[in-house]
């Protein structure tokens, strides 16, 4: 076996985006501050539903003020788009207008947008605007909007339903439900969660009068797909009147991957004005007016035999909207339901998906974007059939999960396992995490008073299918490679990791390798970033391009050095005549005499025809305090299959990083609707608990690859999948405890403090404990 390329594949590099970051040398949209530049405010609705009128004479009066847009300015503009529609069934979603006209149906609606000198003046405007409210009646939560006589969000919407359709095979799910030993039944909920990216969004217009030409400096995960949108359907001019661009991004998590409407609106305002104009959100802007995400309420079934083995399934799964369709808002619900089988074989399989409207924050993609929502589901009710039949977690798991020997397999849903040894990563969790001495540790944790629980997750996802990148890699004069390439990074560290797949092929260190995203006139087309698919589709396409560019220096150097390309290797940035010290540089290639340029660069484009499927064990050990309720992460364990690891530090961050928002779910997030008013109780940091680093355990992670079929370079998704594995290994391990100390088998998300100390003394009183 060869040795490793320093700095290649398979090696630990350090990401060379940190130096900058760290010395707070970073360009964030916010940084981004021409001069003279006008500033923008959003005027949001404090309804959840509301008929208004406006007047803005006053408003528009006070010193500073440079234009204040409302409905009448904007009536040309196209909606928000949803881009999701059912084949079999089609649907017809109400309009997401850029400003409503007289109707708000969401606290944080958007009402008027303000441009003025400054901040303040835009503010003391706002307050100057006379608003006359006349509220209706709202609905908040999936449950109460499906009810006889709730108040419709929609009037064209009965039932507050927008589809409600069937996955699977409802006939042979209940066959199996009619010769089951026993059936397991759970019924939970996803809370909803906020986003709360480290960088609010932001953005920043530019107009170039004689060239009637917008540039727009966003934090977004993706440029081209903002410009097609906004140009395309919001603003109707042609693609070549807007540049975007997208500097750092300081997270996304899916949520920035959307249009929304103050990028429409600064448009309009700038090129009405002929004036530069900044944007910036803050926090209560983003509680109030970007997706939020999960908000799931399902009841689950599993047909059981009375050996353990999983007859058949159903589901009933309700998603909430909120009050519009986001940009993929009603995929969110439909596509996860696709994974509800998970790793098991389950053939006999049916889900009924509604998606309800309420008068809520609109929900969207969220860090794995469905898929987190059906682990959560069909790994919850694996624990719950084991202690159905007195079985353990693993033996159930075990009996179940779809052997190495039947890939490729195909799930009830239509989806395409290529690889995985599932067995193999639990077993692998279980020894890290001493399973089998468990119950000592749980027995010493008793005398003092506490309880201790062990749970496990073992997800299955599907990622990598945003559609094709192309990359362009080209020599410098100075013999460096710049990447052109159309995904976006929002922290991942894709200079570092496109660097390695360069050094793989050329030997050169990150430092000579250049990568620039976000810039729709320098970069031609692009997907941004999201699914977990820029090394699945965008590395390809590096890997492919760079080893292109190799076979054309080749050519180059093969005239220079007076022999055949056949001869030659690259190798430390020189071309080189093998077994020889004949050779050329980079840069004396890049600079010969009469070299034709189209030799210096080469693109590919990759596009995943089959999804990539990650998958791995999440293992918990978790301490409840009885008195208190408080509960400590006493040991962490993860065990992931994705494929081929490319560059180890950078993918145990992802995967930590991942697993806390998991682990902030299970334990403290969730926003929070009041059902008599709609008002958003948890809008700020005072409300809204996040985990800090002293929530989270010390991780232990560790792969156990098995390459993907479906892949050129083998590789699997990473991004999500530490958010997907860890929400049910969390609550699984709490109510592994709750379950033998006290009989308590169901919670739900989040598991606070209050809650547990709650049921427990519930329990107490129910079973005279």
């Amino acid at each position: 076996m060869a040795a490793p390329i320093k700095f290649g594949v398979g090696q630990s590099v350090l990401r060379k985006e940190d130096d900058a970051l760290i010395r707070g040398k970073g360009r964030y949209t916010d940084d981004h501050s021409p001069q003279p530049a006008l500033h923008a405010l959003m005027l949001r609705s404090p309804h959840a539903h509301a008929k208004f009128t406006l007047n803005v004479t006053k408003a528009r009066g006070m010193p500073g003020v440079a234009a204040i847009l409302t409905a009448d300015d904007v009536r040309d503009l196209g909606d928000l788009p949803c881009l999701f529609n059912l084949e079999v069934d089609p649907f017809t979603g109400p309009p997401y207008p850029i400003l409503p006209k007289d109707e708000v149906r969401h606290v944080g609606d958007a009402v008027a947008f303000l441009v003025a000198d400054t901040i303040d003046q835009a503010r003391d405007a706002m307050e100057a605007i006379d608003v006359k409210w006349m509220p209706l009646p709202s609905v908040v939560g999936v449950v109460n909007a499906v009810k006889k006589d709730a108040p419709l969000v929609w009037p064209d919407k009965p039932g507050n339903l927008l589809f409600d359709v069937s996955i699977g095979d409802r006939k042979a799910a209940e066959a199996a439900f009619a010769k089951a030993h026993a059936i397991a039944e759970i019924s939970i909920v996803n809370p909803r969660v906020i986003t709360n990216f480290m960088e609010t969004r932001a953005a920043v217009a530019e107009y170039d009068a004689k060239r009637d030409h917008l540039t727009l400096t966003i934090g977004s995960q993706g440029s081209h797909r903002l410009r097609e949108i906004l140009c395309g359907m919001v603003l109707k001019i042609p693609m070549e009147k807007m540049r975007v661009i997208c500097p750092d991004v300081g997270g996304g998590f899916g949520t920035k991957l959307f249009p929304y409407r103050e990028y429409a609106l600064i448009s309009v305002a700038a090129r009405k004005l002929r004036k530069t104009i900044k944007w910036t959100a803050d926090r209560s802007d983003h509680f109030m007016g970007d997706a939020q995400g999960r908000d799931n309420v399902t009841t689950a079934k599993m047909a059981l035999a009375e050996d353990g083995k999983f007859l058949g399934m159903d589901v009933d799964l309700m998603g909430d909207m909120g009050a519009y369709l986001s940009t993929f808002g009603p995929y969110i619900p439909h596509g996860g339901a696709g994974m509800l089988p998970g790793l098991y074989d389950i053939q006999a399989f049916h889900c009924r998906v509604r998606t309800v409207f309420t008068n809520t924050v609109p929900v969207d993609a969220y860090r794995g974007a469905g898929r987190p929502e059906a682990a959560y589901v069909v790994e919850r009710l694996v624990d719950a059939a084991a202690r159905k039949l007195g079985m353990t977690p693993d033996a159930i798991r075990r009996k179940n999960f779809i052997p190495p020997k039947a890939m490729p397999y195909k799930t009830a849903t239509g989806k395409v396992y290529d690889s995985g040894d599932f067995t193999a990563h639990m077993k692998r969790a279980m020894e890290v995490a001493n399973w089998k001495e468990f119950p000592k540790r749980a027995k010493a944790a008793k005398k003092q008073g506490l309880v201790r629980g062990i749970g496990m997750s073992c997800y299955v996802e599907v990622c990598g299918t945003m559609g094709e990148e192309t990359a362009n890699v080209a020599l410098d004069p100075n013999g460096d490679i710049n990447i052109l390439i159309g995904t976006q990074s929002s922290g991942q560290g894709h200079q570092t990791a496109y660097a390695q797949l360069v050094a793989e092929q050329f030997g050169v260190p990150p430092e000579r390798v250049h990568v620039l995203q976000g810039d729709t006139d320098k970069i031609a087309t692009g997907l941004g970033t999201g699914g977990s698919a820029s090394i699945p589709t965008g590395g390809v396409s590096v890997e492919r391009a760079t080893r292109e560019l190799g076979n054309k220096l080749k050519e180059i150097a093969a005239e220079a050095l007076e022999t055949s390309a056949g001869d030659l290797e690259i190798s430390n940035g020189v071309v080189r005549i093998a077994g020889t010290d004949r050779s050329i540089s980079f840069a004396d290639l890049a600079k010969r005499p009469g070299v034709d340029p189209s030799k210096l660069n080469a693109s590919a484009t990759f596009a995943q025809a089959d999804g990539t499927y990650p998958n791995g064990t999440h293992l918990a050990e978790i301490e409840i305090d009885p008195a208190t309720g408080i509960i400590r992460i006493i040991n962490y364990v993860i065990v992931d299959d994705f494929g081929v690891t490319l560059n180890p530090l950078l993918l145990a961050g992802q995967v930590h990083g991942g697993a806390m928002q998991g682990i902030g779910q299970a334990l403290m997030e969730h926003a929070v609707y009041s059902a008599t008013d709609g008002q958003l109780v948890t809008g700020t940091f005072m409300d809204y608990a996040v985990p800090r680093a002293s929530d989270g355990p010390s991780f232990h992670f560790e792969t156990h690859n098995v390459p993907c079929t479906t892949n050129p370079l083998g590789v699997k998704g990473a991004g999500e999948a530490g958010a997907i594995g860890s929400c049910p290994a969390v609550v699984n391990a709490i109510i592994e405890g709750l379950w033998r100390e006290y009989k308590i088998d169901h919670i739900d998300m989040p598991a606070t403090a209050e809650r547990i100390w709650i049921a427990i003394r519930e329990a107490q009183k129910r079973h005279n404990l």
